[in-house]
């Protein structure tokens, strides 16, 4: 039986939300599984988030996007003292998560941060990316990788378009029609007052607020079924 390919919304700490989503999806060992970043920051059990993961990693074919949130995490665990813009976007919450972690543990998770890629281009030419790229010509003529776990305009872009539009269209924005679709997260779907997965255009956008009053998503890339999270607010009750 040939399994699904799934994307992963962004997750900010939510274990409980991450463990309730996957049951929800009724995970086979034929899965396929792609994480788009932001695994840490927000809820108070990143650190098991990560564990967690890497364990999936050992029965499941995984790919692990990096997200923003992931950059600063990684520099701390590395031994640089806590960026200032981390700690006033949650970082607090990933350091006091790792309070009973060892650094044999630390180790461990800091290689799962170091082996994080930039961006997935799978057999489909359907890519999968943290935020956005800016350049026309394509990934490889990105000037800043940073752009990759930070930008906003290509959601801009496919959200601003023509509905009508196809991709063999001189009017289709060139950015997007490189790839047969697009998966990102970074920016959360209820930043709009929509709670589920997002699409504009080729791309998909399917961070669904988790760092916050939203859910994690999972979503079936071929059919476009999604399952997901109660709101992690009501998880957590903080």
């Amino acid at each position: 039986m040939q399994g699904r390919t799934l994307v992963i919304g962004d997750i900010h700490g939510a274990y409980q939300a991450l463990i309730q989503v996957l049951e929800r999806t009724e995970l086979t060992s034929s899965d396929k599984l792609i994480f788009v970043g932001d695994y840490v920051d927000g809820w108070p059990e990143t650190a098991l988030v990560i564990e967690h993961l890497i364990k999936l990693s050992e029965k499941h074919f995984c790919i692990f996007i990096k997200g923003n949130h992931d950059v600063w995490c990684q520099s701390w665990l590395a031994g640089d003292e806590p960026d200032k813009a981390w700690l006033e976007n949650r970082g607090n919450s990933t350091i006091l998560s790792y309070r009973d972690f060892d650094q044999k543990s630390r180790s461990r998770h800091l290689d799962f941060f170091s082996n994080l890629k930039d961006y997935y281009l799978d057999e489909k030419n359907r890519l999968f990316i943290h935020a956005g790229f800016t350049s026309v010509k394509g990934l490889l003529e990105e000037t800043f990788s940073y752009n990759f776990n930070n930008d906003r305009t290509l959601l801009e872009t496919a959200m601003a378009m023509d509905k009508n539009l196809t991709t063999d269209s001189v009017f289709y924005p060139k950015r997007l029609a490189l790839f047969s679709e697009i998966f990102i997260g970074h920016t959360p779907t209820i930043k709009y007052n929509i709670d589920v997965p997002m699409n504009g255009g080729n791309l998909w956008d399917v961070d669904t607020g988790a760092a916050k009053d939203g859910k994690i998503s999972v979503m079936d890339i071929d059919t476009k079924e999604f399952w997901q999270s109660d709101k992690v607010k009501d998880l957590y009750q903080i």
